[in-house]
């Protein structure tokens, strides 16, 4: 159906960009106006009934490819239209020749500005390096259909996925597989802070409720000393224990903050409060890199570096910031004295995971600078953590992804809201959780 509603929209577009010289022999205004009609309803509805999307934003990006594609093949059909007609008109009808190639580059331009505005505004997973090339190579012939081409085919992958994990969630939702017995408190890492504006879990703790889960966040500053950290955590739980009367909460925790958890419940007794501890992506052994940066670097790089965090990090809202502590604490030496220090809890169930990257492009900034760094001292990473590092626990995975890409320190909690082949974080989160309920937590 929506291919052959493609078709007549192609049909459509074509006609009246190329129907001017026609209309002026025949002088069949009748059509002229059913063309005008047909088309200005194609550019508000390009795709009709002809295929059910479930959110509006998806539905707005799915019409603007469509449009897109319009553009394509009918700008195609306009370009040999018009070069066939130049050699073929007389001196004459050269102003009537020029007439028709003025009206077919209005429709073209509406046309196509209609579906890219509706694009650029709706999708995910263009990215802003992708927008700002599609502005830059549109100048550019050739250039410009090899663009348009690769931004249809990222947002059309685009809405056929989350087309798919709409309709999934919906399939399942009365199953609420991630209502656990206990609540989920999401840890935040080292250098970022809970924000409701930009979640430092991206799309993962919206899934995860949708789902069923109850969620809650450590709430805890972004650069302080494990200790300093682990109390401020320990009142937290503390207080959604307390207020909710859940008796016992389930934390996941990604980098430092598997650490700090760690320590709060082993140390500061947190752990009746705490039915399970996944660590993500943390650095138990800690990272061996960090070692040699900190023995390397001058004192006044090291305390410029840390003045200038710790400034802006009050500026957000840290009321005691400790740049260079924290940064001591994910030593792989100080990890390997927590470690013989802080023994995990009995009562408590431990689980952690891991990935790694397959190359240095794969991550975004700064992991892709880090990433050869970590690679020279300790072989295989995510860009910050070595794969030995992250066991903890009495149940390990170490994900992966398909292809030569791999899953970054960030990827793992979906810091970029990137969608790629061969790892669903969302849906990873989501069986993780569900396996925590599975588990009697």
């Amino acid at each position: 159906m929506k291919h052959i509603v493609r078709l007549l929209n192609i049909a459509i577009i074509t006609a009246l960009a190329n129907c001017f010289i026609y209309i002026k022999n025949t002088g069949n205004i009748a059509l002229l106006l059913i063309l005008i009609f047909l088309s200005s309803v194609i550019n508000i509805f390009p795709s009709f009934a002809s295929i059910k999307i479930p959110k509006f934003r998806l539905k707005v990006a799915y019409d603007g490819c469509e449009l897109l594609i319009i553009f394509l093949v009918s700008v195609i059909i306009c370009v040999i239209y018009h070069i066939k007609m130049a050699f073929v008109c007389i001196p004459q009808e050269w102003s009537e020749w020029l007439i028709s190639l003025l009206i077919a580059v209005a429709v073209e331009f509406v046309l196509f500005w209609n579906g890219i505005i509706r694009v650029y505004c709706t999708s995910v997973q263009l990215g802003i390096t992708k927008r700002i090339l599609g502005a830059v190579l549109g100048w550019i012939p050739i250039a410009n259909i090899c663009m348009l081409i690769s931004i249809l085919n990222t947002v059309l992958k685009e809405v056929k996925f989350e087309t798919e994990k709409v309709n999934l969630n919906k399939k399942r939702r009365e199953e609420e597989i991630c209502n656990t017995k206990y609540p989920v408190l999401l840890v935040h890492g080292v250098f970022f802070r809970d924000s409701k504006l930009l979640n430092y879990w991206g799309r993962v703790p919206a899934e995860l409720e949708y789902n069923g889960a109850r969620i809650f966040y450590g709430e805890h500053e972004s650069a302080s000393s494990i200790e300093d950290s682990a109390q401020q955590l320990y009142y937290r739980i503390k207080y959604i224990v307390e207020k909710t009367g859940c008796e016992k909460l389930n934390i996941i925790a990604h980098s430092k903050g598997g650490l700090d958890c760690r320590y709060a419940i082993s140390m500061l007794g947190a752990a009746p409060f705490v039915a399970s501890l996944t660590t993500i992506s943390t650095p138990h052994r800690g990272c061996i890199f960090v070692d040699n940066i900190l023995n390397s670097a001058s004192e006044k790089v090291k305390n410029n570096l840390a003045n200038t965090y710790n400034s802006s990090a009050r500026a957000l809202g840290d009321t005691e910031p400790d740049f260079m502590t924290a940064v001591k604490n994910l030593t792989a030496s100080a990890c390997e004295e927590f470690n013989r220090n802080v023994l995990d809890a009995p009562e408590v169930y431990y689980q952690s995971v891991g990935s790694k990257l397959g190359k240095a492009t794969s991550g975004k900034f700064p992991l892709n600078v880090s990433y050869p760094i970590v690679k020279h001292y300790s072989g295989a990473n995510d860009g910050l953590v070595a794969e030995p590092s992250f066991r903890w626990g009495s149940n390990y995975q170490f994900v992966t992804a398909s292809g030569k890409r791999g899953i970054s320190h960030g990827d793992m909690i979906d810091l970029n809201r990137e969608n790629f082949e061969g790892f669903d974080v969302r849906e990873f989160y989501v069986q993780l959780v569900a396996d925590l309920k599975n588990k009697g937590f």
